[in-house]
């Protein structure tokens, strides 16, 4: 057996959550990942994982193997990376899960710049605004926004920020007035936006005299995707707090309206998060490097002080 092209086959299945599809990837008969498998289980003694006609999932003795094998593969693509040659290109299969709005909004946009870079890497790129299992998953790192939580296994890189914005439509501003103050915010109603992580609605933050404030505001729609969220705004059916990337565009059209900007909220991390191997692969850090100079570049006209001015005119009634 050879024990590191099974390592690699098990890999991949994991990642790829089928024996075929992992088969098919590596240009391999499915008997030989199959057997390769197979062989690893016997070799360890243990069952690396559980089987059905739909779904595989990795047993706790895989997941514990399948993070021994991303960490020695990743080693040994970071030894060979010091070397002349093709071995330290970046190049394979790679796996990013991010929110749909900054896909869509900031890195889709300019991922011809990442794909010509890097002719050899096979991107997938998945959207959602969940907490992940990146092992178990196989994905090799997600983007997020928010202070990540201290993690015995994961990597936190911080590559920008951006700032939440309270806006509404104009219609919704001439309709019920314009909030100055948060007390103000009693008299309103939002839209809610319903958080995956934590299955509620999320609180808005802001910051007077130094204080942490956290407010409530009425809620007679909620939602649970970005997008919709902002168009939910647009629509006139509610004040909404979005992060400023996302709302940008229909703040210079006018179709939305920033209001209580006197009142500020704390500035949202954005994070890239990673296993916490002692190598990283050139794979993953290339990715890590070139989607952190793409927010920093887009960063400069997501703050707040970047934004339009409001418009001094009273929204009519």
């Amino acid at each position: 057996m050879d024990r590191l092209k099974s390592m690699q086959i098990f890999a991949r299945v994991v990642e790829m959550h089928s024996f075929g599809r992992a088969a098919e990837s590596l240009s391999l008969p499915p008997s030989r990942v199959t057997r390769a498998v197979k062989e690893l289980e016997a070799f360890l003694g243990v069952r690396l994982l559980q089987r059905t006609t739909r779904h595989i999932s990795l047993t706790p003795d895989g997941t514990l193997y399948y993070d021994h094998c991303r960490r020695l593969l990743a080693e040994i693509e970071a030894v060979e990376s010091g070397f002349p040659g093709s071995a330290g290109r970046p190049r394979g299969r790679l796996r990013v899960d991010m929110t749909l709005s900054l896909a869509r909004l900031v890195v889709l946009p300019a991922i011809h710049q990442f794909q010509s870079r890097f002719p050899d890497v096979e991107l997938t790129l998945t959207v959602a605004d969940r907490t992940v299992e990146l092992v178990q998953e196989g994905i090799d790192c997600v983007i997020r926004a928010g202070t990540p939580e201290d993690s015995p296994t994961l990597v936190a890189r911080r590559i920008g920020a951006f700032d939440w914005v309270t806006c509404a439509s104009p219609q919704y501003l001439a309709e019920h007035g314009t909030p100055t103050s948060l007390e103000d915010l009693a008299n309103h109603h939002a839209v809610g936006y319903l958080s995956s992580r934590t299955a509620r609605t999320l609180d808005w933050h802001f910051v007077v005299d130094g204080e942490d404030r956290f407010v409530r505001v009425a809620e007679r729609l909620v939602i649970n995707d970005t997008d919709a969220y902002v168009a939910c705004a647009l629509e006139g059916l509610g004040l909404i707090r979005a992060g400023s990337y996302m709302v940008l565009p229909h703040l210079i059209s006018g179709r939305l309206r920033r209001v209580l900007t006197d009142v500020p909220s704390p500035a949202v991390p954005l994070s890239v998060l990673y296993p916490k191997n002692r190598h990283l692969s050139p794979t993953v850090r290339a990715f890590v490097d070139w989607v952190g100079a793409v927010v920093r570049e887009a960063e400069a006209g997501w703050r707040v002080d970047a934004l339009p001015a409001p418009d001094p005119r009273p929204a009519k009634r």
